[in-house]
């Protein structure tokens, strides 16, 4: 009798201490690995929206940059403005080239609105008055065309003029040609002497534009330059 109960009691299992303990080291590896998944997984749909974030600046900037390399030259519109650059905004004007037909000009706009980057496009016309028309309601935000969103979650925009070897930040005060760039005042010209060579006038028109667009979880802006017309 004293061996069989013996041998009962080596069969009754676990202590009730010893299945406690093995739970909570189970609860305790569980809890690790699920925040460890949880941080996996945390960094993957921030990796992703990254990703979609930098794709979706990436085909604006393609977008722009097609804008910039037409845009219209100073021969064509005469002195009228071809390029505005405002806060979060700029316009230009560019030409457009259908097969078969001949080129006519447009007025583009790039815009952040609640947060959300659009372009927006008016119809090409080869009449300089309607491109005058076309001109005051883009840049007066009356033009009835349809926007297209290019991305959201855009938090600012900056864009800078390439004028005369230098980066120049955007902006149009009382002192801004015809091409909405800022130009500093003309300093007298001094007197020469006949066999001294009469420098050269510094260029007004822009020759490049360099954008950086802010969004959303991005540590650092995403900067683009380009050509204005084509190289």
């Amino acid at each position: 009798m004293t061996t069989l109960t013996r041998r009962a009691d080596r069969a009754r299992g676990f202590t009730l201490v010893e299945l406690l303990v093995a739970i909570s080291i189970l609860a305790i590896v569980a809890v690790l690995g699920w925040r460890g998944l949880d941080s996996i997984v945390r960094a993957r749909v921030a990796l992703t929206q990254q990703m979609e974030t930098t794709r979706g600046m990436q085909l604006a900037f393609a977008q722009m940059q097609s804008d910039c390399e037409h845009i219209a030259q100073r021969d064509v519109v005469d002195q009228r403005p071809y390029l505005l650059i405002g806060a979060d905004r700029f316009t230009l004007v560019r030409e457009v080239f259908t097969e078969n037909q001949p080129s006519r000009l447009q007025v583009v706009a790039y815009r952040i609105v609640n947060g959300t980057l659009i372009r927006r496009e008016s119809q090409p016309t080869r009449d300089l008055i309607q491109l005058d028309a076309l001109w005051q309601a883009v840049t007066s935000d009356t033009d009835s065309n349809a926007a297209v969103a290019l991305q959201t979650g855009v938090t600012g925009m900056q864009v800078a003029t390439w004028l005369n070897n230098s980066w120049r930040q955007g902006g149009v005060d009382p002192g801004a040609n015809a091409a909405g760039t800022v130009q500093a005042p003309a300093a007298p010209a001094p007197l020469q002497q006949p066999d001294q060579v009469a420098p050269q006038q510094a260029n007004n028109e822009p020759t490049g534009m360099q954008v950086a667009l802010l969004a959303q979880g991005l540590q650092a802006p995403l900067v683009k330059s380009f050509l204005l017309g084509e190289p």
